[in-house]
């Protein structure tokens, strides 16, 4: 399961954000239409929740040449676009295989800045994951960050921004986007899973994030949080960890731990206030019944901890062996669960 910030539905998807962001896309325009929307934004908040959507409905009316409450779709810069390339804009990410943004691109950037636009309207980088920036990358942007140029926009999009520089932070106006209300999510989500018992359930196992819900209720990953499910029921009846390690994917190794981070704060949740109301996952209360019966809290905050590390060095490279992780992981699972 990848879980993403963005769900591509048509053609049109880059040109209006999602229905739960359109009072923040309001103030967007508001700001554009009076010309005091800022040379630089840093749109954060939790993945899952549509930051992609607002960023880029954001750079497609910024560059359209005859935009209304969205861009036009119709004229020669939109249709640029469309097809996957403006001129204008120019797009920051790291390399294929590689999770960090390093200087070379962002030497580009300056030079970019530097250039007229060739439409003849803004110029336009977006950066993501901001905080993927490594330090000299981030002191590299600053000078084009405190030195725009007439009609510069940057968006910067970040799940972390605190991993930012204060420095990269301070000369950007901060947009932090909030999980929605449910009842400005529900109904695009049930429309999409096909029923409201549906889209209540997965909206709930993604802590309120409608994307997350989406790629959740999708087939394979449903199927690997089924499989994992009876990974811990089979552990509970006394199976080897090992064992049952070499049965996953372990290219699901980022997943699988996503997954337990999430069910062991439930089970946190659950063993310090023994109620099971605000649980994300009320469909795992059996094995947190147990779980609770066999370990101390303090047990399962120090597993959930171990989670969170092993998850921060797959993604930084720092591990080249998942499969080690995974075994190691269920081994102390296991552990808590019989102990």
């Amino acid at each position: 399961m990848a879980l993403s910030d963005t769900h591509v539905e048509g053609s049109d998807n880059q040109l209006r954000p999602l229905p739960w962001l359109m009072s923040r896309w309001h103030e967007l325009v508001r700001l554009m239409d009076s010309g005091r929307l800022p040379h630089a934004l840093l749109i954060s908040g939790e993945r899952g929740i549509g930051k992609q959507t607002l960023a880029d409905a954001l750079i497609a009316r910024a560059l359209c040449a005859s935009p209304g409450e969205v861009a036009c779709g119709q004229c020669h810069s939109c249709h640029m676009l469309k097809a996957g390339y403006h001129p204008d804009l120019l797009r920051v990410a790291p390399e294929e295989g590689k999770r960090m943004i390093r200087i070379d691109p962002i030497r580009q950037v300056n030079t970019f800045v530097s250039q007229t636009a060739q439409q003849g309207g803004y110029r336009v980088i977006e950066i993501k994951p901001a905080e993927a920036m490594n330090v000299a990358a981030s002191n590299a942007l600053l000078k084009s960050l405190e030195e725009p140029g007439v009609a510069t926009l940057f968006v910067l999009l970040s799940d972390m921004p605190s991993q930012l520089l204060p420095t990269i932070r301070s000369r950007c106006q901060q947009w932090n986007l909030a999980v929605p209300a449910v009842d400005t999510c529900l109904p695009w989500l049930t429309e999409r899973l096909g029923g409201e018992d549906e889209a209540r359930f997965w909206l709930r196992a993604a802590a309120g994030q409608p994307l997350t819900a989406l790629d959740m209720a999708e087939p394979q990953a449903r199927a690997l949080r089924q499989q994992l499910h009876e990974t811990f029921d089979a552990l509970v009846r006394g199976a080897e960890p090992v064992a049952e390690a070499a049965r996953l994917d372990r290219q699901a190794i980022d997943s699988i731990l996503w997954y337990g981070i999430d069910w062991l704060e439930d089970l946190i949740r659950f063993g310090l206030s023994g109620e099971s109301q605000q649980l994300r996952n009320p469909d795992l209360m059996p094995l947190f019944r147990q779980a609770v019966k066999n370990a101390r809290v303090r047990d399962w905050f120090r597993l959930l901890d171990y989670a969170r590390e092993q998850r921060r060095l797959l993604s930084a490279g720092a591990n080249p062996n998942p499969q080690l992780v995974l075994e190691a992981w269920l081994v102390r699972w296991a552990a808590l669960l019989r102990s």
